[in-house]
């Protein structure tokens, strides 16, 4: 399969890739929207994004383009996520300068950097690629935050291992795939879990409604996110993730909201991380 992520090979996506599907052929995107956009175009079979990361909190972005893109949920993941100090071989920890990284990484290790006031945090657009970008020119003064392995990727070397702040540190990744290709693609096993996005009307006790024919249903809500709607001031959208009993309980939940929103989209069944 060929399959998209944002960011390099040797990133915690590549390393989502490999615990959900084994090695595959990985597409490396700079953006995530262009992720989407080679699925859109067939130059990708599936996509693995994080959506949230356990210290901080929603990839807002990706729940904005789940919602205006023909994609599927069909697998999620929860990875422990693990930070590394790359150089280039033979830099020594005393001569590094700047250490470059995604930002979401630089705010995950402030304890290094207050352990090293003489070290400058560098924003960059993805961990495995900031191991890339210094290995390629050779920078002396330089190195990277990232993935372990992505030092044996890209033939740096590891200085110091274990940064991240918190070891509780998690990312929970979606694979998608093309509406269309849904059932064929979606891994064997119990599905138990959903993802809804959905609109209501402005009226009293709206959202209330909602939630409790959720709960009417006997589901699970396990997250509730809400999002503004681009171009509409003060509209939002909810999205929530659902863990359930029973094959018809999907199509219950589906029915229901389509009952009282003003818009609903299914955004994938997936079996429960």
């Amino acid at each position: 399969m060929r399959v998209a992520i944002q960011g390099e090979a040797g990133s915690n996506s590549h390393a989502a890739v490999l615990e959900m599907l084994g090695e595959q052929q990985v597409v490396a995107c700079a953006l995530s929207a262009e992720v989407f956009d080679r699925l859109a175009k067939g130059e990708a079979d599936a996509a693995v994004l994080p959506i949230e990361n356990s210290l901080h909190g929603s990839v807002a972005e990706h729940y904005d383009l789940l919602l205006s893109h023909d994609v599927v949920i069909v697998a999620e993941l929860t990875l422990r996520i693990r930070h590394a100090l790359i150089a280039v071989p033979g830099v020594r920890m005393d001569e590094v300068r700047r250490v470059l990284s995604h930002p979401v990484a630089l705010s995950q290790c402030r304890r290094f950097f207050a352990e090293h006031p003489e070290i400058e945090a560098v924003p960059f657009y993805d961990t495995a690629g900031s191991v890339k970008y210094i290995v390629a020119e050779n920078l002396q003064d330089a190195a990277a935050i990232a993935r372990p392995n992505a030092a044996e990727v890209f033939g740096g070397e590891v200085l110091a291992r274990d940064l991240e702040d918190d070891p509780q540190n998690f990312t929970r990744f979606f694979l998608l795939v093309p509406s269309a290709a849904a059932e064929r693609l979606r891994p064997a096993g119990e599905v138990n879990k959903m993802s809804v996005a959905f609109a209501i009307e402005h009226r009293p006790g709206s959202l209330v409604t909602a939630l409790q024919g959720l709960a009417d249903l006997k589901v699970d809500l396990t997250r509730i996110e809400s999002r503004p709607v681009p171009g509409q001031p003060w509209e939002y959208v909810f999205y929530v993730d659902l863990r359930f009993e029973g094959d018809e309980t999907p199509d219950r939940v589906v029915k229901w909201l389509n009952g009282h929103c003003r818009m609903v989209k299914e955004l994938g069944r997936y079996a429960s991380a």
